[in-house]
């Protein structure tokens, strides 16, 4: 037990005692002590005044007796201001901590018997991974590491979106553009190659549907809409002359004229008539299908293993998409949804703040809510899981409370462990990224950059010496890699963040290589002093530690606690804040105090077991993020 969770539950016991003041140890309100008082952790007691019907003054004093009391010499001293209980913390504790923590999986927690499914990454088959998806793989694979480290069993997934339109626009482009083009033939990866022709669709589609989409903006009509189509263009058109119309709604109204013009296009057309052919299985458009499919699946393999993301489970919506029909007909016997004239089957949400929603069209076929209803009982199916968190972008935030929403009417086990991880999305300092212009940044071109980066700043520092070209190559990756993902991953997941190479790979900032470059630090003072791993019989004496020295275990002790606090908010952030903010107080420390000519041999031992321990704590801390620490920089 950490010391801090210690301090809550002796704080709990004295309430209990003192006041019969029943307080469950996680209401306890309990901080690092200031720098500008005396002790390690301060207890919050306003709360209790009142129904302790003490003074904060008066109730400090008594709490704070009974706890050193108690405390079993854990704890030395206390003094009380303004209602603020500080306590100090016996050196021995620390010390001892020091004696016991030693292994190299310092902070992994027992297994708890539970399990967790983190479904992550969820590409589409016309396409690369960019950025985006960058944010997504490390927030996924992180959040399943942490849950791993605090006890869980842990399934891996990914959902991959290999049919639709979008797909068959790239399939489309090939026939019309491609001349037979393969991966072989062009030298380029599957995924890229593929990627491509959904830009040249995106294009063509653009320069076709101007001069339509000129049209409806004058009031015009097409030939070829339909009648309803029609109507709703008259009606939007003369929406946009209302003078006093918003910009923002203007806008809205603009953009929806342009979506009837491009679906008007014989290009869209030729795309639906070629997922109608999919859907019916035919020989020839299934055969480009999986073709095409897979060239993207090797070209993700390369770039899954090249950023390490990996999963246990890969569902595809080719095999899933009829999913969830059968529950649509479950929710209209038990009277979850309803059915209109036409035929559809919808759900009111209203009570809950929501709208009406669709679940199935009156022509019999499914929507994405379906799906995934029918998707989230094959996963629970395949794996009972009593947490499933869905990694998914935050313009996702309304299809996932349904979702939730939905299998919770219908009574699923699974309903009440549905978590969707929301995150905002990933800027350039250039602006947003957009798919259907050919804006985004490739994964594999930004890797790439990062490592060209970490080779320029590396050797710019004259940090190659005593390298081969083999290793060199190894550490730019290390590094390029280890930046891109710390940075991505020091934000708070749910804010908006703009990426910046660059400052990425500073390393004396909060970077990744700034920290990395701390634990090879460490590595090469444990060479040089032939440090040798202490066992349990290790022991220093209680003397008194120098406050770097103890700031620094301070630090190391609450590791642990870091991790359970990161996994309960599903933040790997705050492993990443941890990670840097430990580097620093070393770097300080280490300035601060000679550890190989120290003014004693304990002191010299005391201090490498320190540097060993801090390097285990980076090395864990980083590894939960998914980051690699090099030996040597």
């Amino acid at each position: 037990m950490q010391i801090a969770q210690y301090i809550k539950e002796l704080a709990a016991k004295a309430l209990a005692a003192l006041y019969d003041i029943q307080a469950d140890a996680s209401q306890v309100t309990l901080n690092e002590t200031k720098p500008e008082f005396e002790g390690d952790y301060t207890i919050v007691l306003f709360q209790y005044v009142k129904q302790a019907r003490k003074s904060p003054e008066a109730m400090g004093q008594e709490v704070g007796a009974w706890m050193l009391a108690n405390s079993e010499g854990n704890l030395t001293a206390f003094n009380v201001i303004k209602g603020f209980l500080n306590l100090s913390v016996a050196e021995a504790y620390w010390i001892q901590f020091l004696e016991n923590h030693y292994q190299s999986d310092y902070g992994r927690h027992a297994s708890n018997g539970k399990k967790v499914m983190v479904e992550y990454s969820s590409p589409n088959t016309n396409k690369p991974l960019h950025l985006g998806h960058l944010r997504n793989n490390f927030l996924g694979w992180s959040i399943a590491e942490l849950y791993q480290w605090n006890g869980y069993d842990v399934r891996k997934t990914c959902i991959v979106n290999d049919r639709g339109v979008h797909i068959c626009k790239s399939m489309l482009a090939w026939q019309k553009f491609g001349n037979g083009a393969t991966p072989e033939s062009t030298g380029m990866k599957g995924d890229h190659l593929v990627g491509d022709f959904y830009v040249q669709f995106e294009n063509a589609l653009r320069k076709e549907a101007a001069p339509l989409q000129e049209q409806l903006l004058a009031g015009e009509t097409i030939a070829t809409l339909d009648e309803a189509t029609a109507a709703k263009a008259t009606l939007l058109h003369q929406k946009l002359q209302d003078a006093n119309l918003p910009a923002e709604k203007k806008a809205e109204i603009t953009d929806e004229l342009k979506d009837i013009a491009r679906n008007a296009t014989t290009l869209m057309q030729e795309v639906r008539q070629m997922l109608l052919k999919w859907e019916q299985g035919d020989a020839a458009t299934v055969n480009i299908w999986r073709m095409m499919n897979g060239w993207v699946y090797a070209g993700f393999d390369t770039t899954y293993k090249r950023i390490g993301s990996d999963f246990q489970t890969i569902y595809y919506e080719s095999e899933t998409y009829l999913l969830g029909k059968q529950y649509v007909d479950e929710g209209l016997e038990k009277g979850v949804f309803y059915k209109k004239e036409d035929g559809s089957v919808w759900i009111d949400l209203t009570a809950e703040g929501l709208d009406e929603k669709l679940v199935l069209r009156k022509d019999g076929t499914s929507v994405y809510i379906t799906q995934d209803i029918g998707l989230a009982k094959r996963k629970y199916e395949d794996y009972p899981m009593e947490q499933s968190i869905y990694v998914i972008g935050d313009e996702q935030n309304y299809h996932m409370h349904v979702l939730q929403l939905i299998c919770k009417k219908l009574g699923m086990p699974f309903a009440d462990g549905i978590h969707h991880l929301s995150y905002g999305m990933v800027d350039l300092p250039t602006g947003r990224m957009k798919s259907r212009e050919g804006t985004v940044v490739d994964a594999d071109d930004l890797c790439d950059e990062m490592e060209k980066v970490a080779a320029a700043k590396t050797e710019e520092l004259g940090k190659v010496e005593g390298f081969t070209q083999a290793e060199l190559q190894q550490l730019y990756h290390t590094l390029g890699l280890g930046a891109l993902k710390f940075f991505l991953l020091r934000v708070d997941p749910k804010k908006r963040m703009v990426f910046n190479p660059e400052e990425s790979i500073d390393f004396h900032g909060f970077t990744g290589p700034f920290v990395q470059y701390t634990f090879a630090r460490i590595q090469s003072i444990l060479r040089k002093t032939n440090w040798v791993q202490p066992t349990a019989a290790t022991k220093f004496s209680a003397s008194s530690l120098q406050p770097l020295e103890k700031q620094l275990i301070v630090l190391l002790e609450q590791f642990p606690q870091t991790l359970k606090a990161a996994c309960d908010e599903m933040n790997p952030s705050l492993v990443a804040n941890y990670a840097f903010n430990l580097a620093s107080l070393y770097n300080s420390f280490y300035a601060k105090h000679s550890i190989v000519n120290a003014e004693s041999d304990e002191a010299r031992q005391l201090r490498l077991h320190i540097c060993a321990l801090t390097a285990h704590v980076i090395q864990n801390s980083m590894q939960v993020l998914g980051i690699a620490v090099p030996a040597r920089m």
